[in-house]
């Protein structure tokens, strides 16, 4: 077995392996295959949470969950420069273990949400939504007056009421043809105004998202900063690895989508967030019960015993840091459009920063391979921002424009990925390793560029169909919203565990931390521009219900068919230029 010394420096006796590989990824896998299943469990719920509970409109919805995942990429930035240079990562993943512990468990105090009201004439009626999942149905209450109605861009009707009604041009005829509730009340004779929970339920929601925050920036960029240590340089299991890591990441998101949206969409939003909570505190006992095996790796750069900052011992300095930076991330989320103003810039300034350390501090080979990094980073800020359309745009198109078994609801399709992913996953590491002993798999820069075809490909598939292959009630097939996600796992094979697996190779060993970091920063900054794409497709609701269908696939199918010509462009750029980034890994695949 592997040892190290105070400093975490590694011996060279031999190390068990389990499956060819250090036993070690065992424990990483099984705690982020539970870090994974709370994160994925949350975000199946979060935008359909904040549509339907507190009302927000979609494009707010969609803003917010923008900013919150943006933060949750860009804290591991922090997370990385910490564990580098005080914590080590393995004491990072704990406190950020913690705080995830906390923040999923906060989610499930969901407050009174929100509430609409319709005023029709000097009549106001409460707008009650019963149901989750597409088979919802919308009431007018008043009193004892109990009425289901529907509302779309013509006006409110009184569901079951007379056709001739409707014909009516002035709502006051209407009003005054039926007793009770109109019958129809054309668009501008009605008013609706909807009021949240700002004293209760908005500050806890926007609580636990800032302490999920603050978790993953901890955890995310360190456990995999660990499953590279596992490795020596040059171990070519090293890819093999990150993919087997990356299907415990996506085992974890397909249990956690298909039991949290059951018990979410089923019996309530706090019992699908708390699920979600006992998985991230399996993750914590996995974590710290398995440390034994990962052997040392991942320790501080310096023992930490002795140590402080401002009097305080480095390691509780951290703990604390880590929960006093949650009143400040609680603020930005209740203002997410300043995310989404500062965070380009900061972005911008680090990356900036990054180039030029790599400029003008390194020579040779370290300085080819850390640039060729950070143009791949580059590039996957695009994959990442339609990628990631999983959890706003698609999500809201699975339930406005997609064509569902009653039994099915729009969380369940965030299975479909993480399903792929778990089969395909093992098939596409033996892929790489068959293809490397003949000396034919195809270069980091390759696979990249395909990913970004296949992301594109995935949403001019949706583009077509939104054109050509929808029923009456204007709603495409939901194999069609399969094979988008088809296309888009396949591309996230070929990007995302290669990814993580080329930071922790092109890196120079004193900065991986950061560079993991920076590689998350990407997919922070990807987050904020699909929050901008999925803004553009969002069209009005009323207690979370789509008003106009037609609409909305056609706003759907317009803008997926520009960002799939996007990728797929991109991509072929990205494939032309792969030979200059070859070159320019010295000799690292």
């Amino acid at each position: 077995m592997s040892t190290t010394d105070g400093g975490g420096a590694l011996s060279a006796t031999p190390r068990k392996t389990f499956l060819g590989h250090p036993r070690g990824l065992v424990i990483l896998f099984f705690t982020e295959m539970w870090e994974r299943f709370s994160y994925y469990g949350m975000r199946a719920l979060l935008v359909m949470y904040l549509t339907q509970h507190f009302l927000f409109g979609p494009a707010e919805a969609q803003g917010i969950y923008a900013a919150y995942a943006a933060l949750v990429y860009l804290m591991p930035v922090l997370g990385g420069m910490i564990a580098d240079k005080y914590l080590g990562a393995r004491k990072a993943v704990v406190i950020g273990a913690v705080l995830l512990v906390a923040g999923h468990f906060t989610m499930a105090f969901e407050g009174s949400g929100g509430k609409e009201s319709l005023t029709i004439g000097e009549s106001t009626y409460q707008i009650e939504v019963v149901g989750r999942d597409q088979n919802r149905t919308m009431f007018a209450v008043s009193g004892d007056e109990r009425v289901q109605i529907s509302i779309t861009p013509e006006g409110v009707s009184k569901v079951g009421a007379e056709p001739a009604a409707a014909q009516a041009a002035d709502a006051a005829v209407v009003a005054a043809a039926s007793e009770g509730f109109p019958a129809f009340t054309p668009a501008g004779g009605y008013k609706v105004e909807t009021k949240r929970d700002t004293a209760f339920g908005e500050p806890v929601l926007f609580l636990a998202l800032s302490l999920i925050i603050m978790g993953v920036g901890f955890l995310k960029a360190n456990i995999s900063t660990v499953v590279g240590a596992l490795y020596e340089e040059n171990d070519p299991r090293r890819d093999g690895g990150f993919t087997i890591f990356y299907v415990g990441i996506n085992l974890g998101s397909l249990l956690a989508t298909a039991a949290c949206s059951y018990l979410g969409f089923t019996y309530g939003w706090s019992y699908g967030f708390g699920l979600a909570g006992f998985g991230m505190l399996m993750g914590l006992l996995t974590f710290l019960m398995g440390a034994p095996w990962l052997e040392g790796r991942g320790g501080p750069p310096v023992p930490l015993k002795g140590r402080t900052i401002v009097g305080v011992p480095v390691e509780a300095f951290f703990w604390i840091a880590g929960i006093v930076a949650v009143v400040p991330v609680w603020l930005l989320m209740q203002r997410h459009e300043i995310v989404q103003t500062v965070l380009i810039p900061i972005a911008v300034l680090t990356f900036a920063g990054v180039v030029g350390f790599t400029v003008f501090k390194l020579k040779g080979a370290e300085r080819s391979r850390m640039l060729v990094a950070q143009v791949l980073i580059f590039f996957s800020v695009l994959f990442w921002a339609l990628f990631e359309q999983a959890g706003s745009s698609l999500t809201l198109f699975a339930d406005q424009s997609t064509e569902m078994p009653s039994w099915f609801n729009a969380g369940y399709t965030q299975m479909f990925n993480p399903g792929i992913i778990v089969i395909g996953g093992p098939i596409m590491a033996a892929l790489w390793v068959w293809l490397g002993k003949r000396n034919r798999e195809p270069s980091t820069p390759v696979k990249f560029s395909a990913a970004l075809v296949f992301v594109g490909a995935g949403f001019l598939l949706l583009s077509w169909a939104a054109a050509n292959n929808f029923n009456e009630s204007f709603r495409v097939p939901l194999m069609i919203l399969f094979l988008t996600y088809a296309f888009h796992t396949i591309g996230e094979l070929c990007l995302s565990p290669v990814g993580l697996s080329m930071i922790t190779k092109l890196s120079v060993a004193r900065v991986v931390g950061l560079m993991m970091g920076v590689w998350f920063l990407s997919s922070s900054v990807a987050h904020i521009v699909a929050g901008w794409i999925a803004a553009a497709t969002a069209t009005d609701t009323v207690a979370g219900v789509v008003t106009n269908p037609q609409l909305a696939l056609q706003t759907y199918g317009s803008i997926f068919g520009t960002i799939g010509w996007t990728g797929v462009g991109v991509g072929v750029v990205l494939l032309a230029l792969s030979p200059i980034l070859k070159k320019g890994m010295a000799g690292i695949h």
